[in-house]
C-alpha cells in the first residue's frame, strides 16, 4: 500500500507571538494550533509573521523566519547590513538586536543550557550571568564591530564572491562584510571574480602583517593568477587529497598573545577574534593560577597556544604535555615552542594519546575541545589524574553544558565561569569554566 506524500509546509505564514531564545540564533513560538516553530529576525516579545522555510506536516518543529514585524521589541534596530534578512546571507543572527540585548540574549542561553543539561543554577555555576564584550567591541547601537580576521567566501556560478544563506549552499553574493576585519576586506576579495573557484578563504593575522587567501578550485577548475589590493601568500586545496598546498608566499601567518609569537600553518585554528587569545590566556591563568613545578595538560592544543602560557608560568622545574590530532598544527606547535624544553607535544586524539602516555598524576588542566566537547569517556579519564583546577573552554554552550554533568558525576564542579562575546552580532558564544574537585 502506496502511503501519500508528506505536505511540505513552506511558504505557509503564521502570525505569532515570540517567545524565549532559543540556542541556535532563534526564537521559540507557537501557532494557534501549538506547533513549534523556531524563528530567525525575530525577538522575545514580538509580534510577527513568520514564514516557514524547513518543514512538513509531519515534522516535530518547523523553522521560520520573520517576514514582517508586527509590534517590535524595543531592543531591535534597523539591520545595518544591507545583506541581512530573511532569505539573505546566513553569517549573523543578530544584525536587527542592540548591541547589550545581544549579550544578554546569550547569557539567557547559557543559563537554558546549564539548567536544562547541566542541572545548575548561574550561581551554582559560580557565573554572575554576564557576557562581557571584547575590548574595543563596544559600538553604538546600528553599528557593527568589524572583528573577523578568517572569513569563508562561497563563490557562485558567475564567478561573484557572496556568503551562504542560513542552512543552505546558495550563495548571497556580497560586495562587503561588515563583521570582516579591516585586514579581510582590504584584500577586495568582493571586487573581483573567480572563475572556476568554489570558495575563497581570507585570513588577516591579527598579531602581523600576514595576509593569506586558500582556494579551493571546481572540480576540473584551473587556479587564477591572484592579484588582490594587498600582498597576500597564496594557497590551494588540491582536489585529489584535499591538502593545503602552498601556491607563493609563506604557508604561515603569525599571530601574537600573552608576549609570543605563534606560527599557523596552512588555514590552521587560531581564534577569529583579534582579542579572543590574549582574552582567553588571561581567564584560563587567573583561574588555574600555575605554580612553579606544576604538571600541567593542554588538550586540544592547537598551535600551543595555552601550553605556551602554562611554560612561562611553571618554570624550569615544571612541565607541559599538549596533545592535538591535527599533524600540522603539531609541527607549528612545536615550532612556536622549541625554545621551551619542558614542553613535549604529541600528535593523535585526546581519547587516544592520553592512555598511552601512562601519565597517572597531573596538577592543572586545561582543554578547549571542538564544538562537540570532549565526552564522558575523556572526562572520566581527567578526573582520575586529581588535578587542583581544571579549565575548560567552550565555543559551544550546549557541549560545556554536557560535560559539566559528566565532570559533575566523577566528582567536579566549577567553581566559576565567565562568557565572553568574541562572536559579535552571530549566536555563538565563549565560555571558560573553572573546575576544582568537590
Amino acid at each position: 500500500m502506496q502511503t501519500e506524500p508528506t505536505k511540505s509546509l513552506v511558504g505557509e505564514e503564521y502570525e505569532v507571538e515570540v517567545g524565549p531564545v532559543a540556542h541556535g540564533g532563534h526564537c521559540v513560538a507557537r501557532t494557534e494550533t501549538g506547533r513549534v516553530l523556531f524563528v530567525r529576525h525575530t525577538l522575545p516579545g514580538e509580534r510577527v509573521i513568520a514564514r516557514i522555510t524547513e518543514g512538513e506536516e509531519t515534522s516535530r518543529f518547523l523553522r521560520a523566519d520573520a517576514v514582517e514585524v508586527l509590534e517590535a521589541s524595543k531592543d531591535r534596530v534597523p539591520a545595518p547590513c544591507p545583506f541581512s534578512g530573511p532569505g539573505k546571507c546566513g553569517g549573523c543572527d543578530w544584525q536587527h538586536v542592540k548591541p547589550g540585548a545581544q549579550r544578554r540574549l546569550k547569557g539567557e542561553v547559557i543559563a537554558e543550557q546549564l539548567r536544562r543539561l547541566a542541572g545548575l543554577t548561574p550561581e551554582e555555576a559560580g557565573w554572575d550571568g554576564t557576557v562581557a564584550p571584547a575590548e574595543g567591541d563596544k559600538v553604538p547601537a546600528g553599528q557593527v564591530p568589524a572583528w573577523r580576521t578568517r572569513v569563508q567566501y562561497a563563490i557562485d556560478a558567475e564567478g561573484h564572491a557572496g556568503l551562504r544563506k542560513h542552512r543552505s549552499h546558495e550563495v548571497q553574493p556580497i560586495d562587503h562584510c561588515l563583521i570582516a576585519a579591516p585586514g579581510v576586506s582590504e584584500l577586495g576579495i568582493e571586487k573581483r571574480e573567480w572563475p572556476q573557484i568554489a570558495s575563497v578563504d581570507a585570513i588577516a593575522a591579527s598579531g602581523s602583517a600576514d595576509r593569506q587567501v586558500v582556494l579551493t578550485p571546481k572540480p576540473g577548475g584551473r587556479l587564477p593568477i591572484v592579484e588582490l589590493d594587498k600582498p597576500v601568500s597564496v594557497m590551494r586545496v588540491g582536489e585529489k587529497d584535499q591538502r593545503i598546498h602552498r601556491v607563493h608566499g609563506r604557508p604561515f601567518v603569525r599571530e601574537r598573545a600573552d608576549g609570543r609569537t605563534y606560527r599557523v600553518g596552512e588555514g590552521g585554528f587560531w581564534q577569529v577574534h583579534p582579542q579572543a587569545a590574549d582574552t582567553l590566556v588571561k581567564a584560563v591563568m587567573q583561574g588555574l593560577m600555575p605554580r612553579k613545578g606544576d604538571m600541567a595538560l593542554d588538550l586540544y592544543c592547537g598551535v600551543g597556544l595555552f601550553a605556551g602560557a602554562l611554560a612561562e608560568r611553571v618554570g624550569d622545574k615544571g612541565a607541559v604535555l599538549g596533545i592535538e590530532s591535527s599533524k600540522r598544527a603539531v609541527e607549528d606547535a612545536r615550532h612556536n615552542l622549541q625554545d621551551l624544553d619542558r614542553v613535549r607535544i604529541e600528535q593523535g586524539k585526546v581519547e587516544d594519546v592520553l592512555p598511552r602516555t601512562r601519565i597517572d598524576s597531573a596538577d592543572i588542566i586545561v582543554l578547549d575541545p571542538p564544538r562537540a566537547g570532549a565526552g564522558r569517556a575523556t572526562v572520566r579519564h581527567l578526573s582520575t589524574l586529581g588535578a587542583r583546577r581544571i579549565a575548560y573552554v567552550a565555543c559551544d554552550p550546549a557541549a560545556l553544558a554536557r560535560d559539566l554533568k559528566y565532570f559533575e558525576e566523577e566528582g567536579y564542579r566549577p567553581a566559576t565561569l565567565r562568557a565572553f562575546d568574541l562572536f559579535p552580532v552571530t549566536h555563538h558564544v565563549e565560555c571558560v569554566a573553572i573546575l576544582k574537585r568537590v
